[in-house]
């Protein structure tokens, strides 16, 4: 199993580890995470090799926001990152529940600006689903970062959701 951490954050995947399906030919992803999954998912396919499912965590969506919203993200990551960070993580969490989080300094504005500007492609999707690949979408109901009405709008269409009602940005309930 291959994972890859949401934005700014590492070793994060021991909290998904419930809905994770431990196998060499499973790749997931967590927010920002889930499109570098979707994006290795590509590459792997496009190389001949073998991969039987894509797990997304809680993915990054935000196609549904204006540019108002995303010119703000960024201006904020600019101001100040730390506390933009901090913001982020207290959005997510109950507050006993940010310990548990460990800080990644590779990540950088572009990054950030990917993740606000991604388009997910459901053609793209659905070709790795015409090709045999399993897609497991997953969403919390009480996820204040991404737009979940949206994603599981948008998901529902290509893969299997699974809606975890009272569970936020990171599927652990408050």
């Amino acid at each position: 199993m291959i994972f890859f951490s949401g934005f700014s954050l590492k070793d994060e995947s021991y909290l998904f580890e419930p809905y994770i399906k431990n196998s060499d030919y499973t790749v997931c992803g967590f927010s920002y995470g889930a499109i570098k999954a979707f994006e290795y998912m590509q590459d792997m396919l496009q190389q001949g090799k073998r991969v039987d499912t894509l797990q997304l965590f809680s993915p990054a969506f935000f196609q549904t926001k204006d540019a108002k919203f995303k010119r703000l993200q960024l201006m904020g990551y600019k101001k100040d990152k730390q506390q933009y960070l901090e913001k982020f993580l207290h959005s997510c969490f109950a507050p006993y529940q940010k310990k548990m989080i460990r800080y990644s300094d590779s990540d950088t504005i572009e990054d950030l600006q990917k993740l606000l500007e991604y388009e997910w492609d459901k053609g793209a999707l659905q070709e790795l689903v015409k090709r045999g690949v399993v897609l497991e979408v997953y969403l919390g109901g009480e996820d204040s970062v991404i737009d979940v009405d949206g994603a599981y709008s948008f998901f529902q269409e290509v893969a299997t959701v699974t809606y975890i009602k009272e569970g936020n940005h990171f599927l652990l309930s408050s």
